[in-house]
C-alpha cells in the first residue's frame, strides 16, 4: 500500500496534511512537520484497524509526501 500526503498550510497558519486515499484521515498541526506527523499516525491506526477486522491484508505500507 502507498499513501500521498498532501499538505498546505491554512490562512490562519496551520498546517493541514491529508491522505486522498483514506477518507477522513488528516490531520492539523503548528508546524508542517507536526501536521505531517500527527497525519502518518492516524493512516497508521486507520489501517491497524482495518486489518484487525479483515478490511485489508497486511502489506508493506508506504506513506510519502506530495508538495501541494
Amino acid at each position: 500500500m502507498k499513501f500521498n500526503i498532501e499538505i498546505e498550510q491554512e490562512t490562519d497558519g496551520r498546517w493541514m496534511a491529508e491522505i486522498g486515499d483514506l477518507p477522513g484521515v488528516m490531520a492539523y498541526g503548528t508546524t508542517r512537520n507536526a501536521a505531517i506527523g500527527a497525519v502518518e499516525a492516524l493512516a497508521l491506526r486507520v489501517v491497524a484497524d482495518r486489518i484487525e477486522h479483515g478490511e485489508v491484508l497486511p502489506a508493506q505500507i508506504e506513506i510519502t509526501f506530495q508538495p501541494a
